[in-house]
């Protein structure tokens, strides 16, 4: 394992802080991906993804970072107000500076990562490489156009949340007091929106039962049912302790089976959420122009 994920944003940038100071001595051995978009800081040009702030983010997370490259450079969620074609030329002008390596896309609607290929063709910029989705057993929507768009034009697929926040831990359910940390502990408006609902909890409780007979876990299912998907190049893990940090690991060595995923495919079928209304608040759904 050898892949590193963070952004600009995480804590102010003192995630990127931490791992600079963790990988400096062992650079070359790291594939370090971070991401920008997010406000970074008060004021009309410290966020989003004008080639202004590129540049300038670029520059700050190589600093926070203490390297001199970036293996890959995420633009981190879309920016309605900043045309696709000055984004992309400035990651090209990135590559081609030898700031970054390669650039991806996180959070991006199918049509979108699209377009963006298409520019860069036009462009002749490199296109993106990866995209990284919210995508899991519990919210499927990603299989009905966004992995398959991905798979057209050339991306690999990093997903993350890989354990829904939790919820494909089996660490919750809905009679007792959730852990005291945890999300849905602090009331996490994402979490509560999303993730949290009954309907979720009573199939990571019928996911237990089968991965009990399996003499496995949840986890281990989870993981295995991303991994078991061949357009899945990895996905981002986020332990919040050494324990569960242990807990990916060992699902790793999980063989998954067919009875798996026939048993994921019954209770959230293909495409789909495990319950209506599923969708992170921070991503709006599109679509709906109302006229009054």
């Amino acid at each position: 394992m050898n892949f590193i994920d963070t952004a600009d944003a995480y804590v102010g940038g003192d995630s990127e802080r931490l791992v600079g100071r963790c990988i400096k001595t062992s650079r070359d051995h790291w594939v370090l991906a971070t991401k920008l978009a997010n406000k970074m800081r008060q004021g009309p040009n410290k966020g989003g993804l004008s080639r202004k702030w590129v540049m300038q983010a670029c520059e700050e997370s190589l600093r926070r970072l203490r390297t001199d490259y970036i293996d890959i450079y995420y633009l981190h969620k879309e920016d309605h107000a900043t045309p696709l074609r000055e984004t992309i030329m400035a990651m090209g002008d990135l590559i081609k500076d030898g700031k970054i390596r390669y650039f991806g896309v996180s959070n991006y609607r199918s049509w979108r990562v699209a377009e963006i290929c298409n520019i860069c063709d036009n462009l002749g910029i490199d296109r993106p490489i990866v995209s990284q989705p919210y995508y899991n057993a519990m919210n499927r929507m990603p299989e009905t156009e966004h992995i398959p768009a991905c798979k057209y034009y050339g991306l690999g697929v990093v997903p993350y949340s890989p354990l829904a926040r939790g919820v494909l831990t089996g660490k919750y359910n809905t009679k007792s007091k959730p852990e005291k940390g945890s999300r849905v502990a602090r009331k996490d408006r994402r979490m509560m929106q999303t993730e949290w609902r009954e309907e979720s909890v009573e199939i990571v409780e019928k996911i237990k039962r089968h991965a009990k007979k399996q003499k496995a876990t949840v986890i281990d299912i989870a993981i295995g049912w991303l991994l078991n998907n061949s357009a899945i190049t990895s996905l981002v893990a986020g332990p919040r302790t050494m324990g569960q940090w242990e807990t990916y690991v060992k699902a790793l060595e999980y063989k998954f089976l067919p009875e798996d995923e026939a048993m994921i495919e019954k209770f959230v079928p293909s495409g789909h959420p495990s319950s209506p209304g599923y969708n992170d608040p921070a991503y709006p759904i599109e679509g709906r122009y109302r006229i009054s």
